[in-house]
């Protein structure tokens, strides 16, 4: 069995020397290094090649984001973010994190003794053997720059058949959402309905964080909700997404699908069940096959389908599947998959 070499990231030597405990009580994981802040980080990636690194966000000197930044434009490497808690502050760091090649997100884990530790604890390796076998690129310095829009009729003439619009991403999807959601209008004429899987306590700041390159206003669904045109709804911890006939949002406990909860296949069946041709399905970046069959399933129904394509995808494991069952009417970049939301809501085309 190969060994998954491990640098952990972390300011406090107590916090430091617990993760290193979780971590060598798996043999499959082995800690080759461990640093205190991101300059030593950067040293310590550099000598030890690690296959993966936990990063702690906040840390005096050089934090989390920057250490993430430098070592994905200079020696790319699988990066989890493991944090303390979920302030604004630091979730805010934390996706801006991911954008910058982060593959993860995950809480630390609950101290020995905990009712919750060892449930954590086999999220934690589960997480970093998962994203360990993650291929990442460099990603090069660039400025960030507004992405055109196209403007839209007023939503009283458009032509459009899509009445919403669910998308579905995992590994690698948050800055690709955001992508997405900031090339939309304003003006955009329908709902859109979104399951991201994330760990458990981060979807409020995430959401937070996409609101502030949105041009939509994006919320954390609720029971009960009506979906608005031009509004964004992200699925909450713990609960099955869908839509109700009387266009709101349908929330329920249900048990994981794929093992997750909530899933983009839950959210895609129930779309194709309410609005059947007159809606669009869109497939992004993710491990393992959450939501291929049931996007098939929405193409059936003759609804709009998208998938990522595969050299923009960190994870090309859901879109992929997607595309292997022909669920795909349209396979694009992040950025023309945004353009093609915008024309086809704006000109009601069909393939």
């Amino acid at each position: 069995m190969e060994m998954i070499n491990v640098l952990v990231v972390e300011d406090s030597p107590t916090t430091r020397e617990f993760l290193v405990h979780l971590f060598d009580s798996d043999p499959a994981i082995r800690v080759v290094g461990t640093a205190a802040d991101g300059e030593e980080a950067l040293v310590a990636a550099r000598r030890l090649n690690p296959d993966i690194i936990t990063m702690d966000i906040r840390m005096p000197g050089m934090d989390g984001l920057e250490a993430t930044r430098r070592i994905m434009e200079t020696q790319p490497v699988p990066i989890v973010i493991v944090s303390g808690n979920v302030d604004p502050g630091e979730t805010t760091m934390t996706f801006r994190a991911l954008q910058a090649g982060a593959l993860a997100v995950i809480p630390r884990p609950y101290g020995i003794g905990h009712s919750h530790h060892e449930m954590a604890k086999r999220e934690l390796l589960q997480t970093v053997k998962l994203m360990a076998e993650v291929k990442v690129v460099r990603r090069w310095p660039r400025r960030k720059t507004a992405i055109p829009v196209p403007p839209l009729p007023n939503p009283e003439s458009t032509a459009a058949r899509i009445r919403l619009v669910a998308i579905g991403a995992s590994t690698g999807g948050p800055p690709v959402l955001q992508t997405i959601l900031s090339g939309l209008s304003e003006r955009f004429p329908v709902p859109v309905l979104i399951v991201q899987h994330i760990a458990v306590g981060f979807v409020q700041g995430f959401v937070d964080w996409l609101n502030g390159s949105s041009r939509l206003p994006i919320q954390v669904a609720a029971q009960g909700d009506p979906v608005r045109p031009g509004h964004a709804y992200v699925a909450p911890d713990g609960f099955q997404m869908g839509i109700g006939r009387n266009g709101t949002i349908a929330l329920s406990p249900d048990r994981p699908e794929k093992g997750h909860c909530p899933s983009v296949s839950h959210l895609f069946r129930s779309v194709a069940e309410v609005f059947g041709a007159n809606a669009a399905g869109v497939l992004l970046t993710g491990m393992g096959a959450d939501g291929a069959e049931a996007l098939r399933l929405m193409r059936d129904q003759g609804a709009i389908t998208i998938a990522q394509d595969k050299e923009s995808s960190v994870v090309y494991g859901m879109p992929g599947a997607a595309v292997a069952l022909g669920a795909a009417v349209y396979v694009l970049s992040p950025g023309r998959i945004a353009a093609k939301l915008q024309e086809l809501v704006k000109t009601g085309e069909r393939p």
